[in-house]
């Protein structure tokens, strides 16, 4: 009985099944409005370890509210048509490839936030553990944001551990590089015309002058390592807030092409566990001729807003942006040939203003 109303709980609940005592099971799980999350392996190793996940109660919300959770060996495959898009498990883990990252997952079709779920869970989780939701209605961007999550949103936070802290602050962009390199991927091998996706920087992913994706990554130092969550965010299917990728692949060609979130997700960890293993072992140095590519901002001229030292005095100086510097910032010359790094300065960045600078020797 309780296998049949997991399952029913799990189909998005459009109809009661006829079973009157899964209606009965039904009903209590709604009064007690629990979270579902279904669980699933790439192989066996992982299967094993989200049954161990499952019978052991060890995964929990950061808010102690009720968890349903299932594993999607006991659940039936969701129909994509008659579901209007929810994530399909399956179709996601048979593109996967990797040996490490997105093996094993937590899917929820409306978490408040996937992001909380995998730093919550850190240590429970395997390093590349991922959580994937079909809505959030806490997600968030950088600097505390709302990051809105409609469906059609790909929506997924996954675990990274890491020991050099110096280079941190540059996992971001090998997981925003990660994602325009799966998208040109996904684009080519379906016979779709090509996305040009941009890295604006830090952590943002534009299409066609809108942005369509945001990365968020955010550390917590423990027992001598770097325990990083990176949540990413890309629009798809949504056409609000701004745009995604389907509506602009309709312009681009009349024939019914569509990207499916679990081809793009299982493309980004194909991609991204090449790309970490690189940075790791050679440095971020290896990718930048890739990432400069991508990015929105070599040879643009920006305008650095500084305070004076005189009250609401500031200055406006222009400068040419040529990379990024060894820690992360942006690399930049002056007008007189100076060279200097630049900082976002504030919750929001904007090329125009809000930069600190800091001269470089």
């Amino acid at each position: 009985m309780l296998k049949v109303g997991a399952r029913r709980r799990f189909q998005n609940l459009t109809s009661l099944p006829n079973n009157p005592f899964a209606s009965i099971f039904l009903t209590k799980m709604e009064l007690q409005s629990p979270t579902t999350l279904v669980l699933c392996g790439k192989s066996t190793v992982e299967n094993e370890l989200a049954r161990c996940l499952k019978s052991n109660n060890r995964l929990k919300l950061p808010d102690g509210s009720p968890l349903n959770v299932v594993l999607n060996s006991e659940i039936e495959c969701i129909d994509r048509t008659e579901n209007d898009g929810n994530f399909c498990v399956n179709s996601y883990m048979s593109s996967l490839s990797t040996s490490r990252f997105g093996r094993l997952l937590v899917y929820s079709p409306k978490l408040a936030s996937t992001h909380d779920v995998v730093s919550h869970n850190f240590e429970e989780l395997p390093v590349g553990g991922v959580c994937v939701a079909d809505v959030q209605f806490k997600g968030r961007g950088r600097s505390k944001n709302v990051w809105e999550s409609p469906k059609g949103c790909l929506m997924y936070s996954f675990t990274i551990q890491m020991e050099d802290g110096r280079v941190v602050p540059l996992v971001q962009y090998v997981v925003s590089l990660a994602m325009t390199e799966a998208i040109n991927d996904v684009c080519r091998n379906s016979g779709m015309p090509h996305l040009n996706v941009r890295i604006k920087w830090p952590n943002d992913l534009y299409l066609d002058g809108a942005k369509v994706g945001g990365i968020l990554c955010t550390s917590v130092y423990k027992s001598k390592k770097f325990n990083i969550s990176s949540g990413v965010g890309l629009n798809v299917s949504n056409q609000k807030p701004t745009t995604c990728l389907n509506s602009v692949l309709q312009r681009l060609t009349p024939c019914a092409h569509q990207l499916q979130l679990e081809d793009i997700i299982a493309a980004f960890f194909n991609k991204f566990e090449s790309f970490y293993d690189i940075f790791i072992n050679q440095g971020f140095q290896t990718l930048e001729e890739l990432y400069y590519k991508t990015w929105l901002h070599s040879g643009q001229r920006v305008i650095v807003q500084e305070k004076n030292e005189k009250p609401e005095s500031i200055s406006e100086d222009a400068v040419t942006i040529q990379g990024l510097t060894t820690s992360g910032y942006l690399l930049a010359v002056t007008e007189d040939g100076q060279t200097c790094e630049l900082h976002p300065d504030g919750n929001s960045f904007d090329f125009f203003k809000g930069l600190v600078r800091r001269k470089l020797t």
